[in-house]
């Protein structure tokens, strides 16, 4: 081994080079790195189950733990924000399938969908009316005014998938535009006939008085996939490792939103104002774990049915790839 003057010397520099990083802190070698491309994140939510996940995630450090510091904000549909998400001041949001794939279908913006946040099961969607209501059965329906959150939506499709076996078609119901917030109002007024509603605001609905009518998660519905976390495609290439940690972190809060129902109603209850005890019995539908282009392409076959879709869209190619590790 050499050990003559100039190795010395090489050693006394680098004990200098060693005590001056001590002294202020600067690691010898690579410095640790998420080697995230952007760290905080503004996510676009709706204040119903279905946004479980990011809660949980949020709450238990799972996006933390990935360099990832989180805001969320509510949104009625990623239509309604458009220009911000263009605009990258929303990174990512949830919308329900028929939202995303029908900006996807118009050209309005290239989506990747992140992960799958609720799959369809009965109880958690459905068209109400008032309990005097002479309406007594789905066909009862025609020619009258229904309530939506928005139209050539989630809600509008499911009720025309079920309205369909009686020969009523969707130009024989009149959709209005009424935010759930204001629907059981708009009912107890006689704005409306008729008005569909999703959890938690079913519940309270039936709580104070109204009677369900058509349960729009059963039959041509049944485990219809609801909505997912999406970005910009553009979003996606110039952030990947943003993305991919997102998912990683997003994989997590789904797994526990499906298995541990005492958090999941917990976590609800605390951003939809709705009591723990309420939100322990109110059906919540499914929380995938998984991220199925398959599964999500019947929404796609019937968008194209009822032709909210001009042409058919394959849904395999909104589908962000998996997490890297």
């Amino acid at each position: 081994m050499e050990s003559g003057p100039a190795f010395r010397a090489w050693l006394a520099v680098l004990g200098t080079i060693l005590v001056t990083a001590a002294c202020t802190g600067v690691a010898v070698g690579p410095a640790p790195s998420s080697g995230l491309e952007k760290t905080s994140l503004l996510i676009g939510i709706s204040p119903t189950p279905s946004s479980a996940g990011v809660f949980i995630a949020d709450r238990k450090g799972f996006f933390k733990e990935e360099g990832l510091t989180v805001k969320m904000e509510t949104i009625q549909a990623p239509q309604a924000v458009m220009p911000r998400i263009l605009n990258g001041s929303i990174d990512v949001f949830k919308g329900s399938y028929v939202s995303l794939i029908n900006v996807q279908g118009s050209g309005t913006a290239k989506l990747k969908i992140l992960y799958d946040a609720l799959q369809a099961s009965p109880g958690i969607a459905g068209v109400v009316v008032p309990q005097d209501s002479e309406l007594q059965k789905a066909q009862d329906l025609k020619d009258k005014t229904i309530a939506v959150n928005s139209l050539n939506n989630l809600g509008t499709m499911s009720v025309s998938a079920h309205l369909k076996p009686y020969g009523v078609t969707p130009e024989q119901v009149k959709f209005v535009v009424v935010d759930f917030h204001n629907q059981l109002v708009a009912l107890k007024k006689k704005q409306v006939d008729a008005a569909w509603m999703v959890e938690p605001f079913l519940s309270s609905a039936q709580n104070a008085g109204v009677r369900l009518l058509l349960d729009t998660n059963t039959g041509p519905t049944d485990k219809l996939p609801i909505d997912g976390w999406a970005a910009t495609e553009d979003w996606v290439r110039k952030y990947p490792k943003t993305a991919a940690a997102f998912q990683r972190a997003l994989a997590k809060g789904q797994t526990l939103a499906a298995t541990d129902r005492v958090l999941l109603a917990e976590t609800v209850a605390s951003y939809t104002q709705t009591p723990k005890e309420a939100a322990m019995t109110m059906a919540m539908g499914t929380f995938p774990t998984s991220l199925n282009p398959t599964r999500i392409q019947r929404v796609a076959d019937l968008m194209f049915q009822f032709g909210y879709l001009k042409t058919e869209v394959d849904v395999a190619s909104m589908v962000a790839a998996g997490p890297g590790r």
